[in-house]
């Protein structure tokens, strides 16, 4: 079964949906791709932990993104900050001050939502209002409230044509309509806590002694860092603009409703790049346009493409207050159309705001023009997991073939955790053994191969089909009187024989 378009973007079965979610993370956790972090202890909402293949896959994603946007460019370096850093950048970066979403509590069960992620709306039957319904977002909103709203007015024997009023978030409801707006969770009127700044960073003290002066935060993101280095990046790297930073690393945000398995999470992994340009209109219009094509490249490299992306043009009111324009790269997971990628025109903004909060100079000499500006910034950031979430969604695939279930998934060979399995056909035979073996060898030493001597070959092949493992390599007598070996394409299932020497050539060039 493919997936189909229908159940990636919620506008058909929803069930079908959330059973497909639930397949792919129960195969998460079986073959070892993603646990939920302190599971012995009854985990942590939030947080995760990777296991052999999902550590492998991971580190792939970060491979690839690595090589094709520093190491295979002349004009973008790397950089790696601390995770812990000063307080004064969040300060000026406006985390402090700024970086919270709404919150709300339901009374009774103890539960918190983000009020900007929770709607209401106000139900009448006839010309009588009979109260409000009130839900979490999601892909058919309206068409949820309509249902609540029946729902509502049946429970209340009221009859008489309904009528819904704007639906709105809790974030901006009045303080009456506070008192009348039931909890989603309970259905209570009244049970939901006014809406309050929460802010998103995780504080910790550096030093012997816990006070204001020692306090500091775990990053939110790793573009700060990235702008407080600019200039020791400039004098050491020799660098001229146009030219980007590039940073892979962890960051953390105190999510009020962490959600979607590994796609909204407390502990996440970010792949920014700031690629710093002049600041001429012409710059940034042109870098910005350039950057949103070389994404959507990369990613139809790493085997998403197609109909699984989009493309979200920012309004002028989901702008950030300093951002000339952003775009959003969505992808088609099983709950809805959500981000994967932003691409931000971010001005001057951020080194402007470290310039004045620092003292220290933040701007470029020009040798060309003869004169000194701040730069302006492109910032193409992506998650990591978010990443790895939409290659196993987009891999994931069920057939039948000859009347069992085949689950496989379709990596692209340069992600996939596992590149080759190279099975011994006999597991008894010195012989064949030995080969096995040596070819194994050869290949491990480039990649991260599996060696399989235990059941039936077709057995074999459906645990390695299951894993992602583009290629298998069987060792069997013929290998031993003509040296050649039988090669398996997990996605067409076809098999030929090529040369034992040959092997390594042969998928060296299909993972890269």
């Amino acid at each position: 079964m493919d997936y189909s378009a229908d159940d990636a973007n919620g506008s058909g079965n929803v069930a079908d949906g959330a059973n497909l979610m639930d397949r792919i993370i129960s195969l998460a956790k079986r073959r070892g791709f993603i646990f939920k972090s302190s599971d012995i202890y009854g985990g942590m909402n939030g947080f995760f932990d990777y296991g052999p293949l999902g550590t492998e896959l991971k580190r792939n994603i970060k491979d690839a993104w690595w090589n094709d946007v520093v190491r295979g460019r002349d004009d973008v370096v790397g950089i790696d900050c601390a995770v812990i850093s000063h307080q004064k950048i969040w300060e000026a970066s406006g985390h402090v001050a700024g970086f919270s979403d709404p919150m709300v509590d339901c009374r009774e069960s103890k539960k918190r939502f983000r009020a900007d992620q929770l709607f209401f709306a106000e139900v009448t039957a006839g010309e009588e209002s009979i109260g409000y319904v009130c839900l979490q977002e999601c892909d058919d909103l309206n068409g949820e409230i309509t249902r609540a709203a029946e729902l509502l007015a049946k429970k209340l024997k009221k009859s008489g044509p309904l009528e819904i009023s704007e639906v709105r978030a809790v974030a901006d409801a009045s303080a009456d309509e506070m008192r009348l707006i039931p909890s989603p969770e309970t259905g209570t009127v009244g049970a939901l806590t006014p809406p309050r700044a929460f802010n998103l960073m995780f504080q910790t003290h550096v030093g012997a002694v816990s006070d204001d002066a020692s306090a500091a935060y775990l990053r939110p993101e790793t573009a700060q860092g990235t702008f407080v280095n600019f200039q020791n990046v400039l004098a050491s790297a020799r660098v001229k603009i146009p030219f980007g930073i590039a940073q892979i690393g962890k960051s953390f945000r105190n999510e009020i409703t962490p959600r979607n398995f590994i796609f909204r999470s407390r502990e996440f992994e970010q792949m920014e790049l700031e690629f710093f340009i002049d600041d001429s209109d012409e710059a940034w219009k042109k870098w910005h346009t350039y950057w949103i094509a070389e994404r959507m490249k990369w990613y139809e490299s790493v085997g998403i493409g197609g109909d699984w992306l989009s493309l979200d043009v920012h309004s002028g009111e989901k702008l950030a207050h300093y951002s000339k324009a952003c775009t959003d790269i969505t992808f088609r997971y099983p709950f809805g159309v959500q981000e994967l990628e932003g691409i931000a025109a971010r001005g001057c903004f951020d080194l402007t705001q470290h310039q004045k909060c620092s003292g220290k100079s933040m701007e470029y000499f020009d040798e060309i023009s003869r004169k000194k500006y701040i730069p302006h910034v492109i910032e193409p950031a992506a998650g990591v997991d978010r990443i790895l979430l939409a290659v196993l969604c987009s891999a994931y695939h069920e057939e039948q073939v000859d009347g069992e279930l085949r689950v496989v998934l379709r990596f692209a060979p340069r992600v996939a955790p596992v590149k080759a399995a190279v099975f011994p056909l006999l597991k008894n035979n010195p012989e064949i053994v030995a080969k096995s073996r040596e070819i194994y060898d050869s290949l491990r030493r480039r990649w991260n191969v599996y060696y399989d001597a235990g059941g039936a070959i077709g057995r074999r092949y459906r645990r390695m089909d299951e894993i992602g493992t583009p290629f298998c390599v069987t060792v069997d007598f013929d290998t031993l009187s003509d040296g050649s070996v039988t090669l398996r394409d997990r996605d067409s299932m076809q098999q030929e024989r090529i040369r034992a020497e040959e092997v390594v050539h042969f998928i060296g060039e299909r993972c890269f």
